[in-house]
């Protein structure tokens, strides 16, 4: 299984961007993406360094929750 976090963009550069999530930053490619032309401000679904998809902010805001109810020992789905 693997494991996407969203992570807005903050600056562009190329097909690199830096990317916010929690007070975390990170350089991330959007090679995968190119067809797509993110901009800055766009949430994006990362996995080890490469940004899979783009997801609205309400999805980003959902999946953070559910990391936060796994980190504290609860099940999202019960």
């Amino acid at each position: 299984m693997c494991l996407a976090v969203p992570m807005q963009i903050i600056d562009i550069d190329g097909v690199d961007a830096r990317c916010r999530a929690r007070g975390v930053e990170r350089l991330v490619s959007l090679f995968m993406l190119q067809h797509e032309a993110p901009q800055v401000g766009d949430w994006v679904l990362v996995h080890v360094g490469y940004a899979l998809q783009r997801v609205d902010a309400e999805e980003a805001r959902a999946t953070w929750e559910v990391f936060d109810q796994l980190n504290a020992g609860e099940h999202p789905l019960a």
